[in-house]
């Protein structure tokens, strides 16, 4: 075979040899928005393929060295990609190859995964099941072999103003006194009809869709993701998370658990923090609660941080 006289035999390599146009240090170099699939072990079920964005850096303390081998980032990301589960073990492996595809150059990395973790969660009382979605971000950042891992994830769940139902509860009192007025005896089944009506529940208390954001700091010795531990933990902690197959037994049951469980947003973060720092698995947490508010054009926001030396910092 002849070869192609067009082909170079040595190819330029300008991040090896040419030196920066300007010295400096840098914190961070890499990629984002990097599209792979990943099979991820929870757990919650057997392992699964999910579709991740994923960001990948190593940092650049050597202020002459023109830049990194972005390449060789994504060929270990291809690499698990391809050959691994994402675990906690695993993503430990990936930085440490990060650092020795660039032992010449950086003594840090840090990488990010951001991927949608659908779960079967039961209906409330009709006994059907359905898809859940969570968000969820694993991150890790090897520093000159200290390992930092965080999971976040995010749950939706129902809020109801206490204020609110105070009101309408206000107005269904009022409401009786008009009706009944001057009737020194009323039966149980006339009252029991009356409310039935739209005349005896004369107001509502008004509720919205709310965000749980939640950071948690993992120790490495976990073998799995604890994603359903958390999910199972905050939906506990506050009741009213939003459902997937509901029949109207289930959309009752929900009525009477948000009547039952009003809260501001104050209430919903207290719940939470209460939950996380009782949680085994957890070493540290942020938490940031968001209702999405139906009375004001605004949102009304909480959050709360575990609180220890060195740890999460409000903002």
């Amino acid at each position: 075979m002849t070869e192609n006289p067009s082909l170079p035999t040595l190819m330029p390599d300008v991040a090896s040899s040419a030196k920066a146009q300007i010295s400096g240090t840098l914190d961070w170099v890499g990629m984002s928005e990097i599209e792979l699939p990943v099979t991820v072990k929870t757990d919650a079920t057997e392992p699964r393929s999910v579709s991740a964005r994923v960001e990948a850096f190593v940092n650049l303390p050597k202020a002459h060295a023109k830049g990194i081998h972005m390449s060789r980032l994504y060929l270990a990301l291809d690499k698990l990609s391809l050959s691994e589960t994402l675990s906690l073990q695993s993503l430990k492996g990936l930085l440490a190859q990060f650092i020795e595809s660039h032992d010449d150059l950086s003594d840090q990395a840090f990488v990010k995964f951001q991927f949608d973790y659908h779960m079967r969660r039961p209906a409330l009382m009709s006994g059907n099941q359905g898809w859940r979605n969570y968000p969820i971000t694993l991150t890790g950042r090897l520093n000159k072999g200290e390992l930092d891992l965080e999971l976040g994830l995010e749950v939706a769940y129902s809020s109801t103003c206490p204020c609110s139902a105070a009101l309408a509860r206000q107005l269904i009192q009022e409401a009786f006194e008009h009706q009944f007025h001057g009737e020194e005896q009323v039966d149980a089944e006339t009252i029991r009809r009356w409310l039935g009506t739209t005349q005896g529940i004369v107001a509502t208390p008004h509720s919205q869709r709310s965000l749980a954001q939640i950071k948690v700091k993992l120790d490495e010795q976990n073998e799995v993701l604890p994603v359903q531990a958390l999910v199972d933990a905050v939906e506990d902690a506050l009741q009213t998370p939003v459902q997937a197959a509901v029949k109207r037994e289930d959309e009752q049951e929900f009525a009477r658990l948000n009547g039952q469980n009003l809260m501001f947003v104050e209430d919903a973060a207290r719940r939470l923090k209460f939950a996380l720092d009782e949680h085994p698995q957890v070493q540290d947490f942020w938490l940031r609660v968001n209702h999405l508010e139906s009375l004001h054009a605004h949102d009304a926001v909480a959050v709360a941080t575990k609180g220890i030396d060195g740890g999460y910092q409000p903002r």
